[in-house]
This record gives structure tokens, C-alpha cells and sequence, in this order.
């Protein structure tokens, strides 16, 4: 693990915490979201990848 991130999630009008993990590695570009099967997760693949590259970021290319 590269690093650990505290962060929160709002789950109706309660504030839960969560623990985002990172790790790195050689290899084809990706990245996995896990959590809630529902929508927003599956759909924030695409909303990172493009806020990346939004803000002038490259994609890593591994």
C-alpha cells in the first residue's frame, strides 16, 4: 500500500467515515473502485479518469 487517505461518504443524512487505500504498481494502466454496487461507484471510474486528465494531468501509461 502506497498510502491511506481519511475521507467521508454521506449515507442519507449521516456522515460515515472511509478509508481509501492506494497502491501503485508496473503494469497496465487501470484502477479499480470497490465499494456499494450501486451507480455512482460503478460511474466514478469515469469521473476520475476524467477529472484527471481535465486538470492537465497525464494518464499514466502503467
Amino acid at each position: 500500500m502506497l498510502a491511506a487517505v481519511a475521507s467521508a461518504t454521506v449515507s442519507g443524512a449521516v456522515g460515515r467515515p472511509v478509508s481509501m487505500e492506494i497502491h501503485i504498481s508496473n503494469g497496465l494502466p487501470g484502477f479499480t473502485i470497490v465499494g456499494r454496487p450501486d451507480a455512482a461507484v460503478r460511474e466514478s471510474r469515469d469521473r476520475v479518469r476524467a477529472a484527471l486528465l481535465t486538470s492537465g494531468l497525464p494518464w499514466p501509461l502503467r
